[in-house]
């Protein structure tokens, strides 16, 4: 197998034509060429004066590779394709007298206990919350009826908080292992549209992923594993260790297992931790047992919403709307004069901003696409980093501290019924409060109550925030819109405490726990989680088999 990279084609050319521009690339006859796939397909709109062209990376099999390999040795655009085929750790003995316990099953959760399934060692999953398709149904009443549920929602239940998302498939870590191809291949297994192999930016879309998630719970099932709902971890069970002096004198010890809010113990000396950023209840818990972890950076804000049209514009120029491009995207920074960054979050073309709260009393924003991504406006966040050392001392909780208090702060300013405080840009950027909405109606619901957002998070962040948005008006023209809304407010962008773990993937102070993916403050995003659920599965699954070899 052989890959080409830079292949260039005009933006509206048929599928037809890869073939004879492979051949036409190679120097072959079309009979030397016995098959090909995507491996990549983008585009670059930067340069608005020239045409745009998808640009495709492809794997080909031809025939006498290696004669033709050594003819185009010097062209640096065709070479060996790489081998990114996943290599399991190993098969569970058919005597396994312990079952791996995995908590939670977001992202993380489900591909940690897929990969436990497919090793033969039938996993237990917990989750708190409920089966994807019931959790929907106590989401919408949430944002149709101001009812919230705390166990089922946009944070809790199957598929993570990543189902109620714009479902992107992609990011920027570090993957020498391609995990990320295992999790893309698993998903198009489990009913995900294959195209998300290829396009440079894959989503699958809420409405398609509460699909794709219950096919994987499924066959982890098939495969001998175990998926319970409603079952929050509310203890673990230690056996006590020695006082470890490095890290400030905690007891650490073997975990023995968990114990379930019904009271059951359940038994297992190797439990992988899969939460999500917003299981404070359970952080505290941890940190209670001694669990070591620190507080880490996270960043606050507000979502914004534009309509669609004018980011397609101002992005693809006069292939706004091309039916082959969809609703375009953006990715912004700012570095303000106060020494804050300012930046785009979580971006959802043709999506709405959703209610993201799982705790009552309190207001959180987050932004949503279905795969179509054919909604009338454009979100994302626009948050501002903060770091424990400077904005929240005092210890891991104290960002989940700092969360509850804005987050608080934002239901009242919301009136008090999980309505979002709102406000037009125009009006922000001049301080002072809007009193009616202009031409760019708000996606949120239950609603948006329009007033003054300098109320909702600290001085430093609006300042900071007031700045950025002219200065990214000069990169999309048009983003500091009079009548673009903003809609307060956005905190759980990452975990604000990591749980910290060594080279073997275990908690540093009690054996057998595994943090795992975005709530343990190791990942962001759903391919980020699942290739982190990956990662420490296999640990796990090293551990109990009795490898030593911790290479990830």
């Amino acid at each position: 197998m052989l890959r080409i990279t830079e292949l260039k084609l005009p933006l509206d050319h048929p599928i037809e034509a890869l073939r004879p521009a492979i051949v036409l690339r190679l120097g072959i006859g079309p009979d030397d060429l016995l098959g090909f796939s995507l491996f990549k397909r983008s585009y670059d709109a930067r340069k608005k004066s020239s045409e745009l062209q998808f640009i495709y990376t492809i794997d080909c099999s031809v025939r006498d590779e290696a004669a033709l390999l050594a003819r185009l040795k010097d062209d640096r655009h065709i070479g060996p394709a790489p081998d990114i085929a996943y290599q399991p750790v190993g098969q569970a003995p058919a005597d396994l007298d312990e079952r791996p316990l995995v908590v939670g099953f977001g992202p993380c959760g489900i591909f940690a206990a897929l990969i436990l399934a497919q090793a033969g060692f039938k996993p237990i999953v917990l989750e708190r919350g409920t089966e994807v398709r019931q959790r929907t149904k106590d989401t919408w009443g949430l944002w149709r009826k101001n009812v919230l549920n705390p166990e089922s929602n946009v944070q809790f239940g199957e598929g993570g908080a990543g189902t109620f998302s714009d479902g992107k498939l992609y990011s920027q870590i570090k993957d020498p292992k391609h995990l990320g191809r295992k999790v893309l291949h698993e998903f198009v297994k489990a009913g995900a549209p294959e195209e998300i192999l290829y396009v440079s930016k894959p989503h699958i879309g809420t409405f398609r992923l509460t699909g794709v998630v219950a096919s994987m719970r499924e066959e982890i099932k098939a495969l001998g594993g175990e998926v319970r709902f409603q079952q929050r971890v509310s203890d673990l069970l230690i056996e006590d260790g020695q006082l470890d002096d490095q890290l400030g004198g905690q007891l650490g010890g073997q975990l023995l297992g968990v114990v379930l809010d019904s009271g059951e113990q359940i038994r297992s000396r190797h439990v992988l931790l899969a939460l999500g950023h917003s299981s404070r209840d359970t952080f505290r818990m941890l940190h209670d047992r001694g669990v070591y972890m620190e507080a880490k950076p996270f960043s606050v804000g507000f979502r914004i919403e534009h309509p669609q049209s004018l980011i397609d514009r101002a992005r693809l120029g006069k292939y706004a709307g091309h039916p082959k491009l969809g609703a375009a995207d953006y990715k912004l920074v700012h570095h303000a004069s106060n020494g804050r960054s300012v930046y785009s979050f979580c971006m959802c073309p043709g999506g709405t901003v959703v209610a993201a709260t799982s705790e009552a009393g309190r207001v959180v924003t987050n932004g949503m696409s279905q795969y179509s991504r054919n909604e009338r406006n454009a979100n994302a966040g626009i948050v501002v980093g903060i770091t424990p050392e400077q904005d929240y001392p005092g210890g891991p909780l104290a960002g989940i501290e700092l969360q509850e208090r804005l987050e608080s702060q934002a239901y009242l300013l919301g009136g008090s019924n999980y309505e979002a405080p709102g406000q037009l840009v125009g009006d922000f950027i001049a301080g002072k409060p809007s009193t009616a909405l202009g031409s760019v109606e708000p996606s949120y619901k239950p609603g948006v109550k329009l007033g003054d957002l300098a109320l909702a998070l600290p001085d430093f962040a609006i300042a900071a925030i007031r700045e950025a948005l002219p200065a990214f008006d000069k990169q999309i023209k048009g983003f500091a819109l009079h009548d673009a809304v903003l809609t307060g407010i956005e905190t759980r962008t990452s975990s604000p405490l990591r749980i910290t773990r060594g080279a073997d993937m275990q908690s540093l102070n009690v054996k057998g726990l595994y943090p795992a993916g975005e709530g343990a403050g190791y990942a962001g995003g759903i391919l980020s989680a699942g290739v982190d659920g990956i990662r420490v599965a296999e640990a796990l699954a090293r551990d109990m088999l009795g490898i030593t070899d911790t290479a990830s």
